[in-house]
């Protein structure tokens, strides 16, 4: 598997979503309350940018006249013809056994736990291919890190 960095947890805050290219794949981050969600960016019914819809919540009935609005924030609706989509499974809610969007776990891990080398260089920052002396530094923060298997 390919381990994916994203970057800093902080820059995605709750109610918020930011669109990744992870090898080849266009893939969106919710931050859901404090815990991050991960979706494919692109809807099954005609290739939409899936991530660009709104995210909204459940709503369940346990009769007539009952109304349950419940998850909210765990629902996302393409916007260009308001599929939605269950941002933990990625299952449809119309289909869900046949219709569904690939969902991927996201880590949240301190820097100490990433190798030197994946950590996201600054944006206009290249590597070279000479390294100076080092010195240790106390970094603090948590990364988002995807893995992605073979599909």
């Amino acid at each position: 598997m390919a381990r994916h960095v994203l970057c800093p947890a902080a820059e995605i805050p709750p109610g918020e979503n930011r669109v990744f290219d992870v090898g080849g794949r266009e893939i969106g981050v919710y931050n859901v309350d404090g815990e991050f969600l991960a979706l494919r960016n692109r809807c099954p019914h005609q290739g939409g940018p899936l991530c660009e819809g709104v995210a909204v919540g459940a709503l369940t009935s346990g009769g007539p006249g009952e109304y349950i609005y419940e998850r909210p924030g765990e629902v996302i609706r393409c916007p260009w013809h308001a599929w939605e989509f269950d941002l933990r499974t990625g299952r449809s809610w119309f289909d869900p056994e046949r219709q569904r969007v690939r969902a991927y776990d996201v880590q949240v891990l301190p820097i100490e736990a990433l190798a030197e080398d994946e950590v996201p260089p600054r944006p206009g920052m290249l590597p070279g291919p000479y390294r100076a002396e080092t010195i240790p530094v106390e970094v603090e923060g948590q990364y988002l890190v995807i893995e992605l298997g073979r599909v």
